[in-house]
């Protein structure tokens, strides 16, 4: 079995991920205890730039908290749907900043964007057509949801709908 099915069978088999464009299939995973969903579509400015500023704000935190948190070994797998998986090094990333793109961001802009631990307990997961990202593992929750909640409306805790 290729590496690549080996992480989707992983994180399927943990989070029972079923994608589909429409509302009825939302949340297209089960969302674990400790997580926490934004809506990364509220935007009261709604401007190109105030959207190009919330994808870049996202992305900068994810990439502090990879840093930061998993400072021992701060590599995570990429789940990108339909593409192949890869590696991504956060310290080489943080380190190349001024010239480094985004492969996949953390920001989910157009597919599924999953970054998880090799065991996926803990990471994000990007979903593009509800526009929300979840962020779930005790570290990541403490680290990259603690931040995100300051300024991204929480519309999931630990995958109940929160009032």
């Amino acid at each position: 079995m290729v590496v690549q099915e080996q992480y989707w069978e992983i994180f399927e088999g943990k989070y029972g991920f079923r994608p589909g464009i429409d509302c009825e299939t939302w949340p297209a995973i089960k969302e674990p205890s400790p997580s926490i969903t934004f809506d990364v579509s509220a935007d009261p400015i709604r401007t190109k730039s105030s959207a190009a500023a919330r994808v870049d704000a996202v992305n900068a935190e994810a990439l502090r908290c990879f840093v930061t948190e998993f400072a021992d070994d701060p590599t995570f797998v990429v789940l990108d749907w339909q593409h192949r998986c890869y590696r991504f090094d956060a310290n080489a990333h943080a380190a190349a900043m001024e010239h480094a793109e985004w492969r996949v961001p953390v920001y989910p802009n157009g597919d599924y964007y999953i970054f998880g631990r090799d065991n996926f307990s803990e990471g994000t997961f990007g979903h593009p057509w509800e526009q929300t990202l979840c962020v779930y593992g005790p570290r990541m929750v403490a680290t990259l949801g603690r931040t995100l909640a300051t300024w991204l409306p929480t519309l999931r805790t630990n995958g109940h709908t929160t009032d």
